[in-house]
């Protein structure tokens, strides 16, 4: 057995650098941060004893390189290598280097990686265990006749899955065998270009499906044991959004079941350290489980673990690293409570999640009984487009399952990021639907909420709001917002009149009229506030229609927006900006970038002439490609260049419609369109949900 490490690099970034961190510092273990420069000044820099810088921004010159982690390892005397989730952890080759160059890498060993990367050799491992497997194919390399033959003994509806990778690309569902075989030559092609190999297997399509998972620890004695399950079926694009432990889903008997299958399935390969295997469960027949894969690697999700547990997990693979027997037995486990984790992604749900980036002007998180926060994002940070656009997980745990959905609902109320865009106020709808509220979980529940739910519209008293605070700070940089709606004592206050602003009036009865945007939606409001005041914590006092409401303001003059977070969550308002790529007089449809990223094609020249619908530009954000296309028939002015850096809804182009169309399009132009995003290979902190 060797001793505890005296050094240990943390081969990531983000909050679950900072949350390794947190366990050596407390274990007294010296550690080694890296970074890229988009990282230079992150949090996670800061808070270890020494960084060493990797490369570029982008992650495959600098996250990715595994020559230059395991160099920062050695030039800095680092014993362990911990990978965090993402990135390298799940690779075979770089666990590989980390045992050449004589290095511990906290995670379980290459060859375990390369069996449960691959979905057909884990299947055949498993089975030989005797754990339980969706009915579907199990030969590898079948050719498309073969796997429509073998669909009939399977029975539909089936689910088609590529061998290699994950995320849901290249899954197809299958209701029908006379779709199955261009259903089958699409996902190929699928997986050919995201994974380079295009193996595909077929397996029953499980009706109602529910996402269950298991935690494992091994250690190098022999020694496996499960510390309970997790409820993930709160997904969207196949990626998990709101985890919980316990799932409300188990009773005692299949809790018991389905945690000594996931440990029959760490036996499988020899697995050393934390580990995740993956089970759905039909709704409808909960006693019955099926493997579905086995992350090797701590998972984004293992805070609600520890919570029930009491147990720290990277504690555990630091001491199942240095050679150290595993502290507990099964019978020393028990669940205690309920704990729920929100993720936290820098997206717009109402643009059908795509990532939005930016600078974060302000970060405010709660704290407080029964709340953890795991985080890497602080005030002024910008998102880059090249991670991974989760920025936080906020963590509760309480006796119950309902204490706990109302304590998490509180916590996020009581968040706000502004100056990014994100998914927080989508969570709180999320979590009100009598589904989640009932434990009546699955894979597609995101998937049937609608338009409405998804768009977080503004009230009228957020654009009144807005207005008041446009003519507040005009001309200023703004009014710093520090948190969530609280009450406070407004004995003190300071009058929002009386900073320099570009707007004044002493009639009463003047309301002027504000042009603002929303969603990407012109609106001119009649500011209708009759009296404002700021106090000294900066929580602004809106006096309309003679009820007062509170709130914080943040205003942001480089990209001409307010943030506004009031009693209807936060909500981001611009100021039109003049479009000066059209000659005077001409008006014209804009094509708007959907999110921060990078114009990596432009496909027509300016002044020529496009067809509505007619692809104009490629923007790429998160690994993610996204074309957008000619909202009009017309003339089209393009105002960037082929690797532009734009920010979110900077205008593109601009289309001039025909004179013929213009008359009929003038009362309802179609707003721009964009295709379904087209994933690269990914490069994102974590490559599997």
């Amino acid at each position: 057995m060797r001793r505890m490490f005296r050094t240990v690099l943390i081969a990531n970034r983000g909050e679950i650098a900072l949350r390794v961190i947190r366990t050596c510092r407390r274990l007294g273990i010296r550690t080694v941060a890296v970074y890229s420069d988009a990282d230079a000044h992150a949090a996670h820099v800061r808070a270890a004893d020494t960084a060493v810088r990797l490369g570029p921004a982008a992650a495959s010159e600098s996250y990715l390189r595994i020559d230059k982690v395991i160099a920062a390892a050695r030039s800095t005397g680092a014993e362990a290598i911990h990978p965090g989730y993402g990135f390298l952890s799940e690779n075979a080759e770089f666990a590989s280097a980390c045992e050449d160059a004589g290095i511990v890498f906290l995670g379980p060993g290459s060859d375990a990686i390369r069996i449960m990367g691959d979905k057909i050799t884990a299947k055949q491992a498993v089975s030989a265990r005797g754990v339980p497997l969706v009915p579907g194919t199990k030969d590898a390399a079948m050719t498309n006749e073969q796997l429509v033959a073998a669909a009939d003994d399977i029975g539909f509806p089936v689910l088609i899955k590529p061998s290699a990778g994950g995320g849901g690309k290249g899954m197809h569902a299958v209701h029908d065998a006379a779709d199955l075989p261009a259903a089958l030559d699409a996902a190929r092609r699928e997986a050919a270009n995201s994974f380079g190999d295009d193996t595909l297997f077929l397996e029953r399509l499980v009706a109602t499906p529910r996402h269950i998972e298991v935690q494992v620890v091994a250690d190098s004695h022999g020694n496996v044991i499960h510390l309970g399950e997790r409820e993930c079926s709160l997904q969207r694009r196949h990626q998990k959004v709101i985890e919980e432990a316990p799932s409300a889903l188990l009773d005692a008997q299949t809790r018991a079941r389905i945690g000594q299958a996931a440990c029959e399935t760490a036996k499988s390969v020899g697995y050393r350290g934390a580990g995740t295997v993956e089970f759905i469960v039909g709704a409808d027949r909960p006693d019955e489980f099926f493997f579905m894969e086995m992350n090797t690697r701590l998972q984004v999700e293992h805070p609600v673990t520890e919570a029930v547990t009491g147990v720290d997990l990277v504690e555990l693979q630091l001491r199942i690293g240095a050679g150290e027997e595993l502290p507990l037995r099964q019978d020393d486990v028990t669940l205690s409570g309920h704990a729920i984790e929100a993720r936290i992604y820098a997206e717009d749900p109402a643009r059908g999640f795509l990532p939005t980036g930016g600078t974060a002007l302000d970060v405010v998180f709660p704290a407080g009984e029964g709340i953890r926060v795991d985080a890497g994002l602080t005030a002024g940070q910008t998102i880059a487009s090249d991670y991974d656009p989760m920025i936080a997980k906020l963590i509760v745990h309480a006796d119950d399952r309902a204490t706990a959905l109302a304590r998490l609902d509180a916590a996020l109320a009581a968040s706000a990021v502004p100056g990014i865009v994100t998914n927080i106020d989508f969570l709180r709808t999320l979590l009100g639907l009598d589904e989640v509220i009932a434990g009546d979980l699955d894979t597609s529940l995101i998937d049937t909420m609608d338009a409405a739910q998804l768009a977080h519209a503004p009230s009228e008293f957020d654009r009144q709001f807005a207005a008041a605070a446009v003519l507040a700070t005009a001309g200023r940089a703004g009014t710093e917002l520090t948190g969530a709606v609280t009450s406070r004592d407004t004995s003190r206050t300071a009058s929002a009149w009386g900073r320099p602003t570009a707007w004044r009036t002493s009639r009463p009865d003047f309301r002027p009229t504000v042009s603002l945007a929303s969603g990407g939606e012109p609106v001119d409001v009649e500011a209708a506030a009759s009296d404002i005041v700021v106090d000294d914590s900066g929580l602004w006092h809106v006096t309309l229609d003679d009820v007062a409401h509170t709130g914080r303001v943040f205003s942001d003059a480089r990209s001409r927006s307010i943030w506004i977070s009031g009693e209807n969550g936060i909500h981001v308002f611009t100021r039109p900006a003049a479009d000066t790529s059209l000659h005077p007089g001409q008006g014209g449809s804009q094509v708007l970038a959907p999110m921060p990223g990078s114009v990596v094609r432009v496909l027509v020249d300016s002044q020529t002439h496009v067809g509505q619908g007619e692809p104009i530009v490629i923007v790429e954000a998160m690994k993610m490609e996204h074309v957008l296309t000619a909202p009009a028939t017309g003339t089209v002015t393009v105002a960037v260049a082929e690797g532009a850096q734009v920010a979110l809804d900077e205008v593109l182009a601009t289309v001039v419609e025909d004179a013929e169309e213009t008359a009929t399009t003038a009362a309802a132009a179609p707003a721009p369109t964009e295709t379904a995003p087209t994933e690269t290979e990914p490069t994102t902190m974590e490559g599997k949900a």
